[in-house]
């Protein structure tokens, strides 16, 4: 038998989404007879290290940006940041060449880490944002976003190439690149067939300090609320927990089986508009109700088109009340709009084949590195 080759994956460490949606990639990797190597940092790390505690996982470079206490500042709050991130993202790029070397890799996947790059074996870039918005200089943001994606030897969209879709002008441009695949939503969820246990599951993540405040606020919304709630709040720690407060379950954090579970157990959804999550809630048909983390252009976006079509209702974190939620009855819900399963061998083709290096220049790299890393932190989430 053939010694499996071994692929890095490097999800970016903002919120929980892009560890998350890695998940199903990871599993897909070693029933294709791949070994997977996980590299981040911060709670994404600790997250794929509970999900995958028999496989290597490596602590990269922590960017460390801290989030904005008032969304209006976010993109100032980013600008004085940028100095510790370039140097952050730097030391990434000499750590993953270490790694690769080191651990003999044989195919890189990064989920938006802008670091995580190689011409030296075949590089996959994941993304749903194509067009990246952040207000009145989108123009440049994407151009500059799609100069980066054109340096991988393959970029999956999870997402479907035609209307209707999930992510809307996010993952879809007019003029389409030649190395994008769009690979189907991703989702560790399958939906079941199970009884009600809860009438609202509360989920939350994303960077702080805007997690801790959104949780604050619903703690004391909901206290209004008569049925059963299962509040997952989204903070990784050593050990799980869970308590009872009157009518709410809380918990600290669930692994991929336990929520798979809570989603099929629960008749409504209240959460952030992170793409992830709706790809969850897409895979399982459910009926939400979206409170966007504030600055985020791209959370934002996504559920001012949910609420236009009539998918699901939304509302700023500071208007939030809990007789919002009674609007949820007249939204029709996620709709999973791709019944086919993810083609993973002949996505996984591309590290099978004999790869040829192709010299980018690294003086043009930098200075596109610099570029790009500049403008795309204004959005990620």
């Amino acid at each position: 038998m053939n010694t499996p080759k071994k692929i890095l994956i490097t999800p970016l460490n903002w919120g929980l989404g892009h560890a998350t949606r890695c998940i199903p990639i990871i599993k897909a990797l070693e029933q294709n007879n791949f070994e997977p190597i996980i590299a981040s940092d911060g709670v994404a790390l600790a997250l794929l290290k509970k999900e995958f505690p028999h496989l290597t996982c490596i602590e990269l470079p922590a960017y460390n940006i801290e989030y904005a206490t008032n969304g209006r500042n976010f993109k100032w709050k980013l600008l004085t940041q940028m100095p510790k991130m370039f140097s952050a993202i730097s030391k990434e790029k000499k750590a993953i060449q270490k790694i690769i070397e080191n651990y003999k890799i044989e195919g890189l996947i990064s989920d938006n880490r802008l670091g995580s790059f190689s011409d030296v074996i075949p590089s996959v870039f994941i993304t749903h944002q194509l067009n990246v918005l952040s207000g009145k200089t989108s123009w440049l943001t994407t151009k500059v976003h799609l100069n980066y994606i054109k340096k991988y030897t393959a970029c999956w969209v999870p997402d479907v190439d035609k209307f209707p879709n999930l992510s809307g002008k996010l993952g879809h441009l007019d003029k389409p690149l030649d190395n994008i695949t769009y690979i189907g939503p991703l989702s560790r969820i399958t939906k079941k067939d199970l009884p009600k246990k809860y009438d609202l599951m509360v989920i939350l993540s994303g960077p702080e300090p805007q997690r801790t405040l959104l949780e604050e606020k619903l703690i004391e919304e909901l206290q209004e609320y008569p049925k059963e709630i299962l509040f997952v709040k989204g903070i990784i720690q050593d050990q799980q927990k869970n308590w009872n407060e009157n009518q709410i379950t809380y918990y600290n954090f669930m692994n991929s089986e336990q929520l798979e579970t809570a989603f099929n157990e629960s008749e409504i959804v209240l959460c952030r508009s992170g793409y992830t999550t709706v790809m969850d809630l897409a895979k399982l048909g459910k009926k939400a109700f979206f409170i966007p983390t504030p600055g985020q252009y791209e959370q934002e976006y996504l559920a001012k088109k949910y609420k236009m079509e009539g998918i699901a209702p939304s509302c700023k974190q500071d208007k939030f009340r809990i007789e919002k939620l009674s609007k949820i009855d007249v939204y029709k819900g996620l709709q999973n709009f791709s019944n086919e399963e993810i083609d993973w061998e002949n996505l996984f083709s591309l590290f099978q084949s004999k790869w040829e290096f192709w010299p980018f220049p690294e003086f043009t790299f930098n200075i596109d590195f610099f570029i790009v890393t500049l403008n795309d932190m204004f959005h990620y989430c």
